[in-house]
């Protein structure tokens, strides 16, 4: 009984697979496009507070995680996404109050929506910013966080 103490032959050895490669993104693109979403999910939150009268901190925070996640699928693993998912958050959020509010006077003051966001939005802005309440600023806070956060974890 002879045991073979050789080596297998080297064209016998499984290679080793590559890493896996680092997501690089259009930072360009990823900008615009969260930019978009900012806006449109800022627009839907403020519709949804206009309808039911209320403030809901939860549908800030997925403002904040939608940005974040379109910036993030679009521009790959840029530091300064975070940061610009929570400003633009921020952003958004806002457009949602002022919505928000067009929808609140609207039906209040018979005034049409699309006459208070145009003609009137000078004047709706100031109503807006003199009205803002402790929640509010919450709110913005909990979008911008979890943007931030969003970003910062879906990057790696």
């Amino acid at each position: 009984m002879s045991q073979n103490l050789m080596p297998p032959a080297p064209d016998s050895y499984t290679p080793v697979a590559a890493p896996a490669p680092v997501r690089s993104g259009n930072f360009g693109l990823a900008v615009l496009a969260a930019v978009g979403t900012a806006l449109v999910a800022g627009a839907a939150y403020g519709g949804l507070m206009g309808a039911i009268d209320y403030q809901i901190g939860y549908a800030a925070a997925g403002v904040g995680f939608l940005v974040a996640l379109v910036a993030v699928r679009l521009g790959g693993r840029n530091p300064i996404l975070p940061v610009l998912s929570a400003v633009l958050t921020l952003a958004g959020v806002y457009v949602g109050y002022v919505l928000a509010t067009a929808i609140g006077v609207s039906k209040n003051e018979s005034i049409p929506v699309s006459e208070l966001l145009t003609t009137e939005l000078v004047n709706l802005n100031r109503f807006y910013i003199d009205n803002i309440d402790p929640i509010s600023i919450l709110f913005y806070a909990i979008g911008a966080y979890a943007a931030f956060q969003t970003a910062r974890k879906a990057g790696h």
